[in-house]
C-alpha cells in the first residue's frame, strides 16, 4: 500500500511537470508570433526590452521598434479589458504592416506596468516612432482607437 501511495505521488508530480513544461512552451510561442501577421503579441519583459525599450540601460524614453506600436495593458479578471480584447485583435488584424499590436499582462508584468503608471486598466499605450507614447485609460469603442491610431500614430488625418 506504502509503494502504490508512492508511485502515485510521483505519477501526479510527474505529470504536473510535464503540464507545466507544455505551457511555458506554449506561452513561449505565443510570445514570439511575428507581430506582421495581424495578431496581438503577448509581450513579456524580455520581448519589451528588446522590441520597445531598453529601460535597464537608459531612463530616458527611445523606442527600438521599426512600426508605431500600440500596448494594451490588462488583467484577465478586468471586465473592461475583457470587452475590449476583440476591438484590439480586430484593430490589429485591419493595421497589420502599419502597426504592431502587443498587450500584457499587468498581474505577470508588473515592471511594464509599473514603468506606465498602470494604476487603472485597461491602460492602451499608443507609441510613435519618434517622441513620447500618448496613454489612454479605459475603455472604449472601436471608432475611438481608430482615431488616435490614425492621427497620432499614422497621421493620416
Amino acid at each position: 500500500m506504502k509503494r502504490s501511495f508512492i508511485t502515485f505521488i510521483i505519477a501526479i508530480v510527474a505529470g504536473i511537470s510535464f503540464a507545466s513544461e507544455h505551457q511555458e512552451k506554449d506561452q513561449e510561442k505565443e510570445t514570439k508570433k511575428e507581430a506582421q501577421d495581424g495578431e496581438v503579441v503577448v509581450m513579456n519583459k524580455a520581448l519589451f526590452i528588446s522590441e520597445v525599450f531598453d529601460f535597464e540601460k537608459s531612463p530616458k524614453w527611445e523606442y527600438t521598434g521599426n512600426k508605431p506600436a500600440i500596448i494594451d495593458l490588462y488583467a484577465d479578471w478586468c471586465p473592461p479589458c475583457r470587452a475590449i480584447a476583440p476591438i484590439i485583435k480586430s484593430l490589429a488584424k485591419e493595421y497589420a504592416g502599419k502597426v504592431v499590436v502587443y498587450k500584457v499582462n499587468v498581474d505577470n508584468e508588473k515592471e511594464i506596468a509599473s514603468l506606465f503608471q498602470a494604476t487603472s486598466i485597461p491602460l492602451v499605450v499608443y507609441i510613435p516612432l519618434k517622441g513620447e507614447p500618448k496613454f489612454f485609460r479605459g475603455a472604449a469603442d472601436k471608432a475611438t482607437y481608430k482615431k488616435a491610431i490614425d492621427e497620432f500614430l499614422l497621421k493620416t488625418e
